[in-house]
C-alpha cells in the first residue's frame, strides 16, 4: 500500500519535470540532465554565483514580477537571486539540449517552468544558503579553537610564564610545608598525645 502511495507520488513529481512538445519531451528539472554532464558542467549548475550579478538583477522581475525587491532583506534576496539563477541555468541547458525549439516554444517551456518548479527551486536555494552558513560557522568555531590553542602555546613558551609558574609552585610547596608544620606543632600540644602513665596515681 505504502509501495503504491510513493510510487504515485513519484508519478506525479516526474510527470510535473516533464514538458511535451510535438513528442519531445523536455525535462523542466535540471539536474536530470546532469547524466550527460561533465564535472565542470555539474559545478557550473550546482555552485551559485556562475551567472554575473548584473543578469540575475535584470531577470529578477521576469520570474518575481509580484515582489518588491525594495523591502527584502539581504538573506530574502540573496535566496531569490540564487533561485533566479537557477531559472536561468535551467533555460540555459533546455536550449543547448532541444536547439529546435522556437521563441514562442521557449516562452511555454519558460511559463511552465516558473509555474511548476518555483517552490522547488526556493527549496533547493534555501537549503544551499543553510548547508553554506552551517559549513561557514563550523570553519568560524574551528579557526577560533585554533587561535585560542595556539595563544596558550604563545603563552606558555614565554620565559616570564615560565618564572611565573616556578613562583607559584615555590609558594605552593611552602604553603604546604608550613602547613605540615603547623598541624605537627598542633598535635604535639595536644592532650591526647601524653602518655596515659600520667593518669596512673
Amino acid at each position: 500500500m505504502n509501495n503504491s502511495k510513493y510510487e504515485n507520488k513519484l508519478s506525479v513529481s516526474l510527470q510535473q519535470d516533464i514538458l511535451k512538445i510535438k513528442d519531445k519531451k523536455i525535462f523542466l528539472n535540471p539536474f536530470l540532465y546532469s547524466r550527460k554532464f561533465d564535472s565542470k558542467t555539474k559545478k557550473w549548475l550546482k555552485e551559485p554565483g556562475q551567472i554575473s550579478s548584473t543578469r540575475i538583477a535584470l531577470n529578477r522581475n521576469r520570474f518575481y514580477p509580484e515582489l518588491e525587491w525594495g523591502i527584502l532583506s539581504s538573506n530574502e534576496k540573496l535566496s531569490k537571486d540564487i533561485t533566479v539563477e537557477l531559472f536561468l541555468k535551467t533555460i540555459d541547458i533546455i536550449k543547448t539540449f532541444h536547439p529546435y525549439l522556437n521563441s514562442e516554444q521557449l516562452l511555454e517551456v519558460e511559463k511552465k517552468l516558473t509555474f511548476a518548479k518555483k517552490r522547488s527551486f526556493e527549496k533547493w536555494s534555501d537549503n544551499y544558503l543553510l548547508k553554506k552558513n552551517r559549513l561557514l560557522l563550523k570553519e568560524e568555531n574551528s579557526l577560533k579553537r585554533a587561535s585560542f590553542i595556539n595563544s596558550w602555546k604563545r603563552w606558555l613558551s614565554l620565559k616570564e610564564t615560565k618564572k611565573s609558574f616556578i613562583f607559584i609552585f615555590v609558594i605552593i610547596v611552602t604553603s604546604a610545608f608550613i602547613g605540615w608544620l603547623a598541624g605537627i606543632s598542633k598535635n604535639s600540644c595536644n592532650p591526647y598525645f601524653e602518655s596515659t602513665n600520667s593518669y596512673l596515681l
